[in-house]
């Protein structure tokens, strides 16, 4: 049996969850077994793959980049899965939410600033006007919630995914689980 594809991307968000996923620790070389990790912050790809078993996507879609990302992501996975808070509510990073991200970048880059005070337009992408949780733009079938999710429920997650086992995410996400 060939294994599966399985990728993790990240959007705006602080990247606890991918280091909660380094947290398997010797389990990651049980999950290499089973699947190719073919996608991720963890990884050299630059592109991500036309065909993936699986996604995991943390953080909240913030900017017009997130947006591109999160629909490219879903039309090229097979199963979704929105890992942590600010996937599955928008957590954290919509807390400027009712500020907005006109009064976020001057407070940022103009205020604060003590040379050049400039608002970029290169590097930093398009703002949208509300951070949303990844489902507000895409079909999620799995939310793997937690701040961020356990290395356990991680582990547990992905290899019913695999196996194609029963998930129950509340047993999972349970405090030390």
């Amino acid at each position: 049996m060939s294994k599966l594809k399985l990728a993790t991307a990240w959007l705006d968000g602080c990247s606890g969850c991918h280091m909660s996923f380094l947290d398997m620790d010797e389990r990651l070389l049980e999950l290499a077994e089973i699947v190719d990790l073919v996608y991720s912050p963890l990884v050299d790809a630059k592109e991500f793959p036309d065909e993936v078993d699986i996604t995991l996507v943390e953080g909240a879609v913030a900017s017009v980049d997130d947006e591109k990302k999160i629909r490219k992501i879903r039309g090229h996975s097979k199963l979704l899965v929105a890992m942590g808070d600010c996937a599955v509510t928008g957590n954290v990073p919509a807390m400027r939410n009712p500020i907005g991200p006109e009064k976020i970048l001057d407070r940022a880059y103009i205020e604060n600033a003590s040379a050049q005070p400039q608002i970029p337009c290169v590097v930093v992408p398009k703002l949208l006007p509300v951070v949303r949780p990844i489902h507000e733009y895409v079909k999620v079938d799995v939310y793997l919630p937690g701040c961020p999710p356990s290395a356990a429920t991680f582990y547990s997650a992905i290899t019913a995914l695999v196996s194609g086992e029963p998930l129950v995410v509340s047993a999972l996400t349970r405090f030390g689980a």
